[in-house]
């Protein structure tokens, strides 16, 4: 072999090895990105089974002031029915009158407790809140702020799943490049890794922004806001 062809030899193998080293260095780069955006879709899922629970729990909380209201309602109207048709002697009529208004009071109390609980503190205002958490008032999110919620980090999460999915294949497509003998197949893969990995960022991006928001975006503040 003659020393021009050595040469040769020796600096295309210099080349495969720089280029081998930069493939590397791209799948280690584009590896760490996918480890964040792993770990901001597996936080803000956890956020989002959490704000499904709370979202239940006031549904069920408002169905419960919902059969006591309905109960006390029909209480009410028996006693008005009884007071109406003149059917009580006239020295229990005032008991049941002082009955009567205690039970719309309680109506009436049941009614805002579940406007409360669909609306939230901060909507219904310091007059409307009559609920206690943790022996406050004004401490109630509400079903609405939830759902808005929920509705945005559902959103973040189908962001931070196509983040994934294309910072995954990118980086099949890099290790492909590293194994195969081809350079135009070589390169080939590498803009590959490149072009998918850039665009698995670029939905990471757009998952955080989306998720981090949320509170800015939503229409109530927090319990922390509306103890203030």
């Amino acid at each position: 072999m003659s020393e021009d062809q050595q040469s040769g030899t020796g600096k295309s193998e210099n080349a495969r090895r720089r280029f081998e080293t930069i493939t590397g260095l791209t799948l280690a780069l584009f590896a760490a990105v996918l480890a964040v955006v792993d770990l901001g879709g597996g936080k803000y899922g956890d956020d989002e089974i959490i704000g499904t629970n709370e979202k239940a729990n006031l549904y069920q909380w408002y169905q419960s002031k919902s059969i006591k209201q309905s109960i006390i309602e029909q209480e009410a109207e028996l006693i008005s029915a009884l007071l109406n048709a003149g059917v009580v002697v006239p020295n229990r009529a005032d008991v049941l009158r002082n009955q009567l208004a205690a039970v719309e009071k309680n109506a009436e109390r049941y009614e805002k407790e579940k406007k409360e609980i669909l609306l939230g503190s901060a909507s219904v205002g310091p007059k409307g809140q009559v609920l206690l958490r943790d022996g406050k008032k004004g401490a109630i999110l509400g079903t609405k702020y939830w759902e808005q919620k929920l509705s945005i980090l559902g959103d973040a999460g189908d962001k931070f799943d196509l983040a994934t999915l294309w910072l995954q294949v990118a980086l099949v497509f890099g290790a492909i490049s590293l194994i195969i003998e081809s350079e135009k197949l070589k390169r080939a893969f590498y803009v590959a890794l490149v072009l998918g990995s850039l665009l698995g960022t670029s939905f990471g991006i757009q998952a955080y922004t989306i998720a981090m928001s949320a509170e800015t975006r939503l229409q109530v503040s927090s319990p922390a806001k509306i103890n203030k």
